[in-house]
């Protein structure tokens, strides 16, 4: 197996080759490191941003709006958490072969919506329809 290092940087998957082939895996693998890399880099520095500024206001709106601006903070990281798990679970399906290919139907997800989705699991008409019965049952 080439090296991720190793792959053109250029490389765009194309619709004119096989779907999910060796170079297909490793230009998502690359895209899926690379984003949870800058998540904990982002996470990290959240976590230094919060313990620096650990300090005590003695004006009570800005304690509130510091108080506010943590909670926000927290919630994106836990958001942020959870993505990560869905990035660790597409790099599990690239291992077992499954990945790019819909959970509902079987068959492949379009490279277009990989490439800008690439936690993706169901194909769009797939993700559609879920959307709708979703929305059905919320309305009800």
């Amino acid at each position: 197996m080439p090296s991720i290092d190793s792959i053109d940087e250029s490389y765009r998957p194309s619709e004119n080759e096989p779907f999910m082939n060796e170079r297909q895996r490793d230009y998502f693998r690359r895209k899926l490191l690379s984003w949870k890399d800058d998540i904990l880099r982002e996470s990290r520095e959240t976590l230094a941003a919060l313990q620096s500024e650990n300090e005590n206001h003695p004006d009570i709106a800005d304690r509130a709006s510091s108080e506010t601006d943590r909670a926000i903070e927290l919630r994106a990281r836990d958001r942020q958490r959870k993505l990560i798990s869905k990035i660790d679970a597409a790099m599990s399906r690239i291992d077992e072969g499954t990945y790019g290919y819909c959970e509902e139907t079987g068959e492949p997800i379009s490279l277009k919506r990989l490439d800008a989705r690439p936690i993706a699991t169901l194909s769009i008409e797939a993700q559609e329809r879920h959307e709708r019965r979703e929305r059905v049952y919320r309305d009800d």
